[in-house]
């Protein structure tokens, strides 16, 4: 199974976006899958369904952080690598989705009960939040 095709099944399996990125590529950088999915619970929705910063792009930003990030033995530089790549990924992910806000990207704040029946109706799962998932993996694999 690829990449993607893991994050988008664990998207599916009501783990939420940011979970999905993060879990996908965590054993592969020394974090463990569970305690993956518990750090990154707190980012779906764009951070706790507030509608801010995609969970799909901040799941990617902590891939990046584990694969490249300052640790308490890295050199002084890891954190400047961090952030350009940070910086690369938002830029990528902007370019082909028009934003990286949770609330532009679907078009409704899913922290209403409005926006959230309008997510619901309008079936925002399936037609835009797993290609943001898609998106996110697809870029990280080009990236590192």
């Amino acid at each position: 199974m690829s990449k993607v095709e893991e994050a988008i099944s664990r998207f599916k399996e009501d783990f939420n976006c940011a979970q999905s990125v993060l879990s996908t590529f965590s054993p592969q950088f020394g974090l463990d899958r569970d305690l993956a999915l518990k750090i990154a619970t707190g980012f779906g929705g764009g951070m706790a369904r507030l509608g801010n910063t995609c969970g799909a792009v901040t799941g990617a930003f902590m891939v990046i952080g584990l694969r490249y990030g300052m640790g308490i033995n890295n050199y002084n530089g890891a954190k400047e690598n961090t952030y350009e790549l940070i910086r690369e990924f938002s830029n990528r992910f902007q370019s082909i989705n028009g934003s990286l806000i949770c609330r532009e990207l679907l078009g409704c704040d899913i922290n209403t009960p409005e926006g959230s029946e309008y997510f619901r109706q309008n079936d925002l799962f399936e037609k835009k939040c797993i290609q943001y998932v898609k998106n996110a993996v697809e870029i990280l694999e080009e990236i590192l």
